[in-house]
């Protein structure tokens, strides 16, 4: 008849986890430091678990500890146990939280019209994880794992699955005080020659319709080159200036109408060019069955609806 053989009781969780910090760090000073616990108590946890396996697992001199053998053995198989809890733990906490929404759009967009909206759409989805992907490059939504996209583009690129928000149109805007100065009017485009003009740079000039010498090109006579000037490689920044009252830039409806609304930014003249592009939602081919990324879609679209219907100047 076999016997059974006897297995060695196991040493308690906390008694590793001390012995780990400990021999990571080396000083049981510091391995108490990281585990919130006095430098005794780790010491104690040390001696009872050299005791309970029968082994001498630290060399303890004056100023340092050293691993012995049989400590270096242990370490390692500690060391990597701990690893492997903590990975199952976190990945217990994911599959127990719900996946994060996921929104694609640009840098101005999600700066001057998303952002400031999101606090509804929470009201109606409390326990909604949202997480925006500001990007002014085109990301693949299936590839790159995104949700939705919100895409800036000539109706010819939009996707075919994509829903219409609103078109764009461009036209100066300013800070109210810059208009109320009298020493430098501001009523007629001509005006504009004594104000600082904020730029958007457009290197590869691919939005040619929404720079100031395309805005002014019906009004000649004027030259805009020889006055000062700031620039810019994001308009959220630029129109932040504006607001700030350092000049005149060309606003781009409906980025700056809730700042229009506020108070924050005025348009000084009636004069208004269209944009060839328009904003398109739309979602990835998994994502549009999962409901919250529904409601995110339908909420987007009442709001740009509620938008456009509050007549965009």
């Amino acid at each position: 008849m076999r016997m059974q053989r006897k297995h060695r009781a196991l040493p308690t969780l906390d008694f590793l986890k001390g012995f780990e910090a400990a021999a990571r760090h080396l000083s049981f000073t510091k391995a108490a430091s990281e585990l919130f616990v006095t430098q005794s108590a780790v010491s104690r946890q040390i001696q009872s678990l050299e005791e309970q396996l029968g082994v001498v697992l630290f060399q303890r001199r004056p100023k340092d500890l050293v691993l012995t053998e049989a400590g270096e053995t242990l370490y390692r198989t500690a060391s990597e146990v701990l690893r492997q809890v903590r990975d199952a733990m976190e990945h217990l906490d994911a599959a127990g939280r719900p996946e994060a929404l996921t929104v694609t759009c640009t840098v101005a967009f999600a700066s001057l019209w998303l952002i400031p909206r999101l606090a509804a759409f929470r009201k109606e989805r409390p326990g909604a994880d949202v997480r925006i992907a500001a990007d002014n490059t085109l990301l693949d939504l299936e590839r790159q794992r995104m949700d939705v996209a919100i895409r800036f583009c000539t109706p010819r690129l939009a996707p075919e699955h994509a829903t219409r928000l609103f078109g764009e149109e461009i036209f100066p805007v300013c800070a109210p005080a810059l208009l109320r100065d009298r020493s430098t009017p501001l009523k007629r485009p001509e005006d504009l020659r004594h104000h600082v003009l904020l730029h958007l740079d457009d290197p590869s000039g691919a939005q040619p319709w929404a720079n100031w010498v395309t805005w002014l090109e019906p009004l000649p006579g004027l030259d805009i080159e020889t006055g000062a000037s700031l620039r810019f490689n994001q308009f959220d920044q630029m129109i932040q200036a504006a607001v700030d009252g350092q000049g005149v830039a060309l606003g781009r409806s409906p980025l700056v109408r809730r700042l229009i609304k506020q108070g924050k930014l005025v348009a000084p003249f009636s004069r208004r060019t269209i944009s060839p592009r328009a904003y398109f939602v739309f979602t990835s081919r998994d994502a549009a069955k999962r409901p919250e990324v529904g409601d995110f879609v339908s909420w987007v679209l009442r709001e740009a609806k509620r938008d456009e219907q509050s007549g965009g100047r």
